[in-house]
């Protein structure tokens, strides 16, 4: 018999052979879990690249635009120059430790000089009016109160010194009183500020004593003194007047002006 040559199966074993492939099929289809139904899809998370967190909130803003790259970098531009702050009043005063003496005094000089006018001749449209109380000194009211101690000492023919001592006290502890007063009232000032103007302004009583010292009469001296006392009360208003409140104006300047009437008569009664 030849291998191309089949048999033919009996019925019986067919139907044997498909039992069998039946039970495999089933027990096949029973091992294999059936599968999950999909998930829904889930929001992505962005997550950081970087190695550490950021502390910093990332901004949401568009990034600026990359600047050209230029092949050769300019130079900065040079700074302004600072302005002398110290000559207006304002900043860090000068260093004058290794300056010349006469660059002192000339700039002593020229400050006494300044406040001078600013303080005895008043000028209401003055572009800075305050400049006289930001650079207040004390060589001008100290070189005005020797002088008139001076002038009225050499004026009297017997006491000299005496007399220097009487002026010199009465003007340097009235100075202080007055300041004192003005503090007490509010006044919005400094003490040695009050001193520097009170002293600038006994200029015209310097210029009426020594007029009064070179003409030996009476008429003369009433008039001088009336002059330079107006002079002076009138250069002292616009300061103190604006230190302290208006309600309070008349306080504040009686006193000085009580100081200047004394030292008037103070001028005339020397003989």
């Amino acid at each position: 018999m030849s291998h191309s040559d089949t048999i033919p199966l009996h019925p019986s074993s067919q139907s044997d052979i498909d039992e069998i492939e039946n039970l495999i099929n089933a027990s096949v289809h029973q091992s294999v879990p059936s599968a999950r139904p999909p998930s829904p899809p889930r929001a992505s998370i962005p997550v950081s690249v970087s190695a550490a967190p950021s502390p910093f909130i990332s901004s949401n803003l568009p990034q600026p635009p990359p600047l050209p790259k230029s092949s050769t970098s300019a130079p900065p531009p040079p700074l302004p120059p600072r302005p002398d702050v110290s000559s207006s009043g304002f900043g860090p005063a000068p260093n004058t430790l290794t300056e010349p003496v006469w660059d002192t005094v000339k700039r002593d000089l020229s400050r006494i000089v300044s406040n001078l006018k600013l303080v005895v001749f008043p000028n209401p449209f003055r572009e800075d009016p305050g400049k006289a109380l930001r650079d207040w000194d004390l060589w001008g009211p100290f070189f005005f109160i020797v002088f008139l101690g001076l002038t009225l000492s050499w004026s009297a023919s017997v006491k000299k010194s005496e007399v220097f001592a009487v002026a010199f006290a009465l003007l340097a502890a009235g100075a202080v009183i007055l300041t004192l007063n003005v503090l007490l009232l509010g006044g919005h000032i400094i003490f040695f500020q009050s001193l520097s103007l009170l002293g600038y302004c006994l200029f015209p009583l310097d210029v009426g004593a020594l007029i009064c010292m070179l003409k030996d009469n009476v008429i003369v001296k009433v008039v001088v003194v009336c002059v330079t006392l107006a002079w002076s009360s009138w250069a002292a208003y616009p300061f103190m007047s604006s230190a302290v409140n208006p309600r309070r104006k008349a306080l504040a300047l009686y006193p000085v002006f009580l100081m200047y009437v004394s030292v008037g008569f103070l001028i005339i009664a020397i003989d």
